[in-house]
């Protein structure tokens, strides 16, 4: 069993996004793993391993216009189904 069963991505598009205050406050707030907050000023990708998908996109919707959200459950993956 996975500690952390979603894989999540989705790209935020704003304004003065600071991809290392997304960084932490992700880190800070939400339970994961293998963390990925890259972009610039105006667009930011996002790639976290969670229990709690909706917290993240929550989050992500209060910085900008989010998009392009995968949600994938890892767990039914490994099982050979489909995630």
């Amino acid at each position: 069993m996975l500690e952390y069963k979603f894989d999540t991505q989705l790209l935020i598009e704003g304004k003065n996004l600071n991809e290392d205050e997304i960084h932490d406050y992700i880190t800070e707030h939400f339970q994961g793993d293998c963390l990925l907050a890259v972009g610039d000023d105006e667009l930011i990708k996002i790639h976290y391993h969670t229990n709690e998908p909706w917290l993240v996109l929550e989050y992500a919707a209060t910085l900008g216009e989010i998009y392009d959200i995968v949600v994938e459950n890892m767990e039914r993956q490994a099982h050979g189904l489909r995630g």
